[in-house]
């Protein structure tokens, strides 16, 4: 099976590469391999696709010969994927480069050398890991300071694949929610085979032991969160809670300890075309809480509830698009997908931006203090925003490479602090935590490998793992031009190729673009298909077209609908640019 799915990849690798030289790209490229491929994620259907769903009704009417192919786990349709296999598999080994390109791809994805990434927990870092040992996964806990070093202490919460065996299912981890500040009692979610419905059950990590009269969900599509140790939000379809049409819950109840789960008292009830309805508490370091009901009819859209501690809920006045951050000191912190103007002395706040607003005015209705953390500028646009327990740290791409900065609290306002990381790169917040004085940050770039940093205090940031090099990158060079589209839109792309390539239009060279679901396509540890390119001669070339998250909603809105297009001529500028 292993070999099979290696083939697959390295025939999409030749196919691409064909497409290229058809093309006449010649320059630069390379297949983002098992690097997150936003095509796979995408959900709208091509022309094609879309034609045969309308058309299924009629060729079957019509006796279409291959409908066959739509059972994809019929033994016809598997046994014809086999034969194209053994066809495919036989015109690849006939390729004198084949085997020797097999065997170092394969050699790479079998490494065992991993990043344990964790999630901070009071200056502790919980880590879920799996190897050939251990199938199913261990869940394990140790010190912040052991986490630092190259070889940290673990202690053994869970073996999902010892509880497995023991109690005779196909158990599949889905996470655990402890209540802090202890982070001892959890509420661990497993799956049946992997699917979104989850048995959860209520754990002593102090023990490690399951709870034999604690807190227990049975089988459902269901989320949870912490008020205390006696009382969870939970969002369930069991005990006479309903669900949407997708199948999720769309109630939200207070659950108290030794209460039947029917007797659990409802506070929200959401529409049944909802997408999801869930729960949130944030616990801060000063002991206090606050909880909130999210209302999600869509992926793009959210209203937000503030839950009273008696069980009382208070819409927030926010706009229907914002994406709800969390409360830091005191303030509900959101981005906004859209321009706002809460108030007449407030002023405009700007798409993209992250906003701070008083939680206890707007439970009041009192939007006016709205205040701008950071917002975008131009080619500046914020990916992500995380809170910790001294700031809020900001995740943002400058002309689609990876910068972090960290937001305080400072009279009149936020102050920003940049973070001092490498450069042309993508960076990600891994964990923050409000009882943990650190924030774990993730760095790679194209050539440079995953580089987990910790961030103490005010203290600058310190590698402490990170992923050894797949290649030889002093070969190899990094350009990012921009390319001019057919309505004057400055489209920026990526090129990754040896150092002495000839600039002649000769070298093949791959072209990849996305443009879809406002994701964005920030550099990349190359992958193992990209890597076999590069060394045989190619180049590779990653679009930044519009439709993507490249430069935040606008870049995204600029390709919807009738506008669609202009992701197509996008790509064709950079394809032109390149010869």
């Amino acid at each position: 099976m292993q070999r099979q799915r290696l083939a697959g990849r390295l025939a999409r690798a030749v196919g691409a590469a064909c497409l290229a030289g058809a093309l006449s790209l010649g320059l630069w490229g390379c297949d983002r391999g098992d690097h997150r491929n936003a095509a796979e994620q995408d959900g709208h259907e091509s022309g094609k696709q879309a034609d045969v769903k309308a058309q299924t009704g009629s060729k079957q009417q019509q006796g279409d010969p291959y409908l066959w192919l739509e059972e994809i786990q019929g033994e016809k349709a598997l046994a014809w994927v086999r034969k194209q296999n053994e066809r495919t598999l036989k015109i690849l080994g006939g390729d004198p480069r084949y085997q020797p390109a097999y065997d170092r791809i394969l050699a790479i994805y079998q490494s065992p050398d991993r990043i344990a990434y964790g999630q901070l927990r009071a200056g502790n870092v919980d880590n879920f890991w799996q190897d050939r040992e251990h199938v199913r996964g261990l869940w394990r806990r140790t010190t912040l300071a052991s986490y630092k070093t190259d070889s940290p202490q673990w202690e053994i919460l869970l073996d999902i694949d010892k509880l497995a065996a023991e109690e005779g299912e196909n158990w599949v981890w889905k996470g655990a929610s402890c209540l802090p500040p202890a982070y001892t009692r959890c509420m661990v979610s497993l799956s049946r085979g992997g699917g979104d419905a989850v048995v959860v059950r209520e754990f002593d990590t102090s023990t490690g032991r399951f709870i034999t009269d604690g807190f227990r969900l049975p089988e459902g599509k269901q989320w949870l969160a912490w008020l205390d140790a006696d009382h969870l939000l939970v969002a369930t379809p069991h005990g006479g809670g309903m669900k949407n049409t997708s199948g999720y819950p769309r109630t939200i109840r207070i659950w108290t300890r030794g209460e039947p789960l029917e007797k659990a008292r409802t506070i929200f009830t959401g529409a049944e075309t909802d997408a999801f309805v869930f729960p949130v508490v944030e616990h801060a370091a000063d002991g206090s809480r606050e909880a909130f009901v999210v209302q999600a009819p869509d992926f793009f859209h959210q209203t937000v509830y503030h839950v009273g501690d008696d069980g009382t809920l208070h819409r927030l006045p926010l706009p229907d698009d914002v994406d709800f951050k969390g409360v830091f000191d005191g303030h509900v912190i959101v981005q906004l997908r859209s321009a706002w103007a809460p108030g007449k002395t407030t002023g405009r706040l700007a798409e993209g931006s992250v906003v701070s607003i008083p939680l206890k005015a707007l439970i009041a209705g009192d939007v006016s203090g709205a205040t701008t953390v950071m917002a975008p500028s131009r080619r500046v646009t914020v990916r992500d925003a995380t809170i910790g327990r001294n700031g809020v740290y900001i995740a943002i791409l400058d002309n689609v490479k990876g910068r972090l900065v960290e937001a305080v609290r400072a009279p009149g306002g936020w102050r920003l602090r940049p973070v001092s990381l490498p450069g042309d790169g993508t960076v990600s917040v891994v964990s923050a935590d409000p009882f943990t004085d650190a924030v774990l940050v993730n760095y790679e770039s194209f050539l440079k490998p995953d580089t987990l940093y910790v961030i103490e205090g005010n203290g600058e940031p310190e590698a402490i793992k990170a992923l050894p090099p797949r290649f030889d990158a002093s070969q190899y060079a990094v350009d990012q031009f921009f390319a001019e589209s057919e309505d004057g839109t400055k489209v920026p792309y990526f090129l990754i190729h040896r150092k002495d390539m000839p600039h002649d239009a000769t070298t093949p060279t791959i072209l990849y673009g996305y443009g879809g679901f406002e994701i964005a396509l920030t550099p990349q540890y190359l992958s193992p298909m990209a890597i076999e390119w590069l060394k045989a001669g190619g180049a590779y070339a990653i679009a930044n077209i519009r439709g993507g998250g490249e430069f935040g909603p606008r870049w995204h809105r600029a390709a919807l609908k009738e506008n669609r297009p202009k992701a197509y001529a996008d790509f064709a500028a950079v394809a032109y640019d390149l010869v």
